[in-house]
């Protein structure tokens, strides 16, 4: 493996820097955007049967915002309820665009090195057969042993920087799905939460 890498040339190091990056960054983001942590199943209907009771003081609503993401909105809305809708509401979305913000984290970054290492394994490939046609030109095509090692040398680069932009892209969307469904979970939550608050009508809070 080690001579691959070696024979792929110097462009080889920038590839495997990328590929090292997007595993960190699947491994932080595969534990940061954990819907368990920050979108509990049922926070709703306990923040809903906390107020009910008057049991919602200073400290749980403390509590309530550093326990989870979507407890910190709620948490922000709650403290400004006495305000007036609009006003909770604004609340809500001045705390939801940051937690929105901090859920999209890396994420540019994990794209763009979906984009450019195929580019810099082009790039490789490139630069070898520049190489290759070099050697023709100075030695003939004489040794046909030496021109396609010349030639599989130059596409090592190129294989490397599809295999790191294959798996990277691909997690690139899932994780772009899953904070774009933790959004809207997260926005038909507060939803509720502000319409049971001030609407006279019935809302579910399962």
């Amino acid at each position: 493996m080690f001579e691959i890498l070696l024979k792929g040339g110097w462009l080889m190091l920038p590839i495997v820097l990328c590929s090292v990056i997007a595993t960190a960054i699947c491994i932080e983001r595969s534990w940061a955007l954990r819907s368990e942590k920050l979108a509990p199943a049922r926070l709703l209907s306990d923040v809903w049967a906390w107020l009910k009771k008057n049991e919602l003081d200073a400290p749980k609503l403390e509590k309530l915002a550093q326990d989870s993401a979507l407890g910190g909105i709620m948490a922000a809305g709650l403290n400004n309820a006495k305000h007036g809708r609009e006003i909770m509401k604004e609340s809500i979305q001045e705390v939801a665009s940051q937690v929105v913000h901090d859920m999209e984290r890396y994420l540019n970054t994990l794209g763009t090195i979906a984009a450019i290492t195929p580019l810099l394994g082009l790039l490789g490939t490139v630069i070898g057969m520049i190489k290759v046609f070099s050697e023709i030109m100075q030695y003939g095509t004489g040794n046909a042993g030496v021109l396609a090692g010349g030639i599989s040398e130059a596409l090592i680069t190129t294989a490397a920087g599809l295999a790191v932009a294959i798996p990277t892209l691909i997690a690139h969307r899932h994780f772009s799905r899953k904070v774009d469904s933790l959004v809207v979970h997260m926005e038909q939550q507060t939803v509720k939460l502000v319409d049971a608050l001030y609407s006279k009508r019935r809302v579910s809070l399962d």
